[in-house]
């Protein structure tokens, strides 16, 4: 739990004047400027913004770590965007090289898991002219009168800025058009990078950041939830990634829509950046340490395990995050095309929770708003009550 000693040895040590400073905002429950958070990037150690982050989240959450049954569904990984960033998608010119599933291909990948105890299934894909307002609606209702519980989280601005353009409908209409098909919530993806320096870069032709943040002001207008992510690691400066929050935190600020950030991290095989060097584990603690401090109105810092892998997760539920995503169960090809350390994400629950329990973590099963589902703190599974042998000791001579 928190540990109020190691704050009160950052602002009585050898730290210099802004790291007291920033300390005693975190301390206080002060929100830092974004000055702070450029300096937690340039100046602050590792440790420093650990201790942070982690008195953050125990602020917020104590030993808490959060994770989901879903399953994941992509349309088609045919795209008429070109970002430079993506390994997932395939050119028009190449559909042979991908896939484009009908709506019956993906009522039949929703039926495959009547049997299963998933509580939500997470839509995205390409944009392709076929996958329009219609397939989207048709779609929700046909999920929702198949499995009316299943919670359905579905597409980023990117998909529906360009469907609604085509439909010649405003934002408002198509959100409250999906909102009445069945939609529950929107994933945090399409988010990249919001400045132009950089979005017109590795994500030009689809929408900017400004409607990105417009579409999502509207869905909570709605009454309704989403997450946001942040994709960091290319050719973006940390001045990048600090306005990138602030556009989040200041809409947030207003709308209190946001549940969850996800820091994403830059992938480098099979895209056109494979040139660049991938961030270190280091650098992604420290900067889901910094996301934690800075991004005080935001309920949650998710790790997605199968991108950075299980290890990195873990490591990273002292650095601010307390939630882990999923199940997924090998359901998404995204990550793994760049090639993310997992090629096969799937967890069973109980491998999550084991997960979760060796670094002495409190891991509980949520719905995707947050309910608690199952509280696993003193469950026992049946693998934790085999024999695993006798536990072999050096031998002392005296």
């Amino acid at each position: 739990m928190q540990d109020k000693n190691k704050l009160s040895q950052l602002i009585s040590g050898n730290a210099d004047d802004t790291m007291k400073s920033i300390t005693s905002k975190v301390q206080e429950g002060t929100r830092i400027s974004d000055e702070d958070a450029m300096y937690l990037y340039e100046k602050a150690s590792l440790s420093q913004v650990g201790v942070l982050a982690n008195y953050v989240r125990e602020s917020k959450h104590g030993d808490k770590t959060y994770f989901n049954r879903n399953f994941h569904m992509e349309p088609t990984n045919v795209c008429l965007y070109t970002c430079t960033f993506c390994s997932y998608s395939r050119l028009i010119k190449k559909r042979e090289e991908g896939w484009e599933y009908s709506l019956d291909d993906m009522m039949d990948i929703v039926k495959g898991y009547d049997e299963k105890e998933v509580t939500e299934v997470h839509i995205v894909g390409g944009v392709l002219p076929q996958y329009d307002v219609a397939f989207y609606t048709d779609l929700f209702k046909a999920i929702k009168a198949h499995r009316p519980d299943l919670h359905i989280k579905a597409l980023t601005p990117v998909e529906y800025h360009y469907i609604f353009k085509k439909a010649k409908m405003s934002y408002q209409e198509g959100m409250e058009a999906m909102k009445a098909a069945g939609l529950d919530s929107m994933p945090g993806g399409g988010a990249e990078i919001f400045h132009p320096e950089v979005r017109d870069q590795i994500a030009g032709g689809k929408c900017s950041g400004d409607q990105w943040l417009e579409i999502h002001r509207i869905w909570h207008g709605l009454g309704m939830r989403s997450n946001a992510t942040m994709l960091y690691g290319h050719i973006e400066e940390y001045r990048h990634r600090v306005d990138h929050m602030r556009q989040l935190r200041e809409l947030q600020d207003d709308t209190k829509g946001f549940q969850t950030f996800i820091p994403l991290k830059f992938r480098n095989k099979g895209n056109q950046l494979s040139h660049l060097e991938e961030t270190v584990v280091v650098e992604d603690l420290k900067n889901y340490a910094i996301a934690r401090i800075y991004l005080d109105n935001f309920d949650h810092v998710k790790a997605y395990w199968p991108m950075i892998g299980r290890e990195t997760a873990q490591l990273s539920l002292s650095f601010g995050v307390d939630d882990l995503d999923g199940t997924i169960d090998d359901t998404t090809k995204i990550y793994t095309m760049a090639g993310s350390e997992e090629q096969n994400p799937a967890l069973s629950t109980e491998q999550l929770v084991q997960m979760i329990k060796r670094v002495n973590r409190h891991p509980i099963e949520r719905d995707t708003l947050y309910n608690v589902m199952t509280d696993f703190k003193d469950v026992e599974f049946e693998s934790d009550k085999e024999f695993k042998g006798y536990l072999q000791l050096p031998v002392i001579n005296n």
